[in-house]
């Protein structure tokens, strides 16, 4: 199936460079982006409609965790890739898989960073007091950040391994 094969290569680079460097390059995404559109054109599993609509999907769910600096550009653009590859109704499956992901990874590094008690704390004040939101994200105070490529990389394989 080309579209496993793009899509763990692309997100196994995309791991890789992110836990690496904390970024994730313009040349990656754009490279899946331009393989989704290569097989939607080509006659794979979704139409060049399904690709368009799946990238826009993947851009818009992450844009607003980017605004609030909870995630980087380069994470808004590897989900936006993805949807390329996988059509909207995958993207948002692998939108949700990859935020459970996400806060799965968030308390394992918390934990290991001896800050876990703080973390919850933190997300109790973010639900209960959104405007509060980007502060504490951003606060430099505590070592609250990590690399989420990962867990777009899991929540999307894990997406795509369930509706195969």
């Amino acid at each position: 199936m080309p579209q496993l094969f793009v899509l763990s290569l692309g997100l196994a680079t995309a791991v890789y460079t992110d836990v690496r460097s904390r970024r994730i390059p313009n040349w990656l995404t754009g490279a899946i982006a331009v393989g989704g559109f290569g097989m939607a054109f080509g006659g794979g599993t979704v139409s060049p409609l399904q690709a368009l609509l799946g990238l826009m999907a993947g851009l818009l769910l992450m844009l607003p965790g980017h605004v609030i600096g909870a995630t980087g550009a380069g994470e808004v653009k590897l989900m936006a890739a993805v949807g390329a590859v996988v059509g909207p109704d995958a993207a948002l499956r692998a939108f949700l898989y990859s935020a459970v992901a996400g806060g799965v990874f968030a308390l394992a590094i918390a934990a290991r960073r001896g800050v876990l008690s703080a973390t919850l704390q933190d997300t109790g004040r973010l639900v209960t007091a959104p405007a509060m939101a980007r502060q504490t994200i951003e606060s430099s105070s505590r070592a609250n950040r990590f690399a989420y490529g990962p867990a777009i990389a899991v929540g999307t394989l894990i997406s795509v391994m369930v509706t195969l």
